[in-house]
């Protein structure tokens, strides 16, 4: 895959009964934000914008540390915008909606 930057969301579904599902949601957030890609939390998903191997490397490693951390059941969701030939930012996309008096 190219260089350039793509966006994704990402969302964790937990399918379990030993913990709010919050908890588990929490903790996949930790892993998003000890990556040190660009991210933003939201109420439904987590955008993530770095390159097509930064980002699926984050949604690998938030996977695989849900599994170690022996959740028993959950979904992944995840959405990717892909340009063949530049960046996708997510300001590019949503600035024209960004309040300029905040």
């Amino acid at each position: 895959m190219h260089n350039h930057i793509i966006n994704a969301s990402l969302q964790i579904v937990p399918i379990v009964q030993d913990r709010h599902p919050y908890e588990w949601v929490d903790a996949a957030i930790s892993v998003i934000k000890q990556s040190g890609i660009k991210h933003e939390v939201g109420p439904f998903a987590t955008v993530l914008e770095g390159t097509y191997s930064e980002v699926m490397k984050v949604v690998n490693d938030v996977n695989e540390h849900l599994l170690s951390e022996e959740c028993t059941e959950w979904i992944t969701n995840v959405q990717i915008q892909i340009r063949s030939n530049r960046d996708i930012t997510s300001n590019e996309k949503i600035e024209k909606f960004i309040s300029k008096n905040l």
